[in-house]
């Protein structure tokens, strides 16, 4: 009867254990709609695995496939390079395009108001050696007004505008300045030399705008500047 009794006890206790085994056991199974994570990445990598199309299929090789794409991004990022350098130079000859456009807009101006210097330089001159004025006074009065005017315009071109006269007597010759009116031949020279200016030469912004008109001295074995007249 103890033998029963004792049976029994201990089966018991085996349901309990037992049903409480199943309870934590149902506890971690995933519920309706849930995956396992290991299923998740187990689904992951077999969607990302290439599959078979047939019995004699390759496997992938992954190495070549990552050395493709490294070289596929080197020749990307070179060409973005290139593109960005080429636009870095355009933008630069644009912008130095507009800053000359800007700086030498008003040439034609400055070139038109040349010829008022040249006259004022002219009058100046005559009047060094005129004597038709009745007095001394008289003839202070008229040089140091007309200088005066030639003084100011020529001031205000050169602050406002960048314009510059450049004198060429005693120069070496420069095509790129100068052009010859008149050569004449001297010994004791090795290179073309300025003897006179006739008409000054100008420069705007460093830029000659206007060849000096000049009288050069050649040497004694040298030939005339071609294209130019000869004294």
């Amino acid at each position: 009867m103890s033998k029963q009794n004792h049976d029994h006890g201990n089966s018991g206790d085996s349901k309990a254990e037992i049903k409480e085994n199943r309870g934590n056991a149902q506890a971690d199974l995933p519920g309706e709609g849930e995956v396992l994570p290991n299923e998740t990445e187990q689904k992951g990598a077999a969607s990302a695995a290439p599959k078979a199309e047939g019995p004699d299929a390759k496997p992938v090789d992954w190495e070549q496939k990552a050395a493709e794409l490294e070289a596929k991004l080197a020749d990307l990022n070179d060409q973005y390079l290139r593109k960005a350098a080429d636009f870095e130079n355009f933008r630069k000859r644009v912008n130095r395009e507009k800053q000359e456009l800007t700086d030498f807009a008003n040439q034609n101006l400055i070139l038109d108001l040349l010829p008022v210097i040249d006259d004022f330089e002219r009058a100046i001159k005559s009047v060094e050696t005129c004597s038709a004025l009745q007095s001394v006074q008289d003839f202070k009065s008229f040089y140091e007004g007309v200088t005066m005017i030639e003084k100011r315009l020529y001031t205000d071109l050169e602050n406002k505008w960048g314009l510059k006269r450049f004198d060429s007597e005693g120069q070496p010759f420069d095509p790129n300045r100068h052009e010859a009116l008149q050569v004449e031949k001297a010994a004791g020279i090795r290179e073309p030399v300025v003897k006179e200016d006739y008409v000054k030469g100008y420069s705007l912004k460093d830029r000659v705008i206007r060849f000096a008109k000049v009288k050069v001295l050649m040497p004694d074995e040298a030939e005339p500047p071609a294209g130019e007249a000869s004294g």
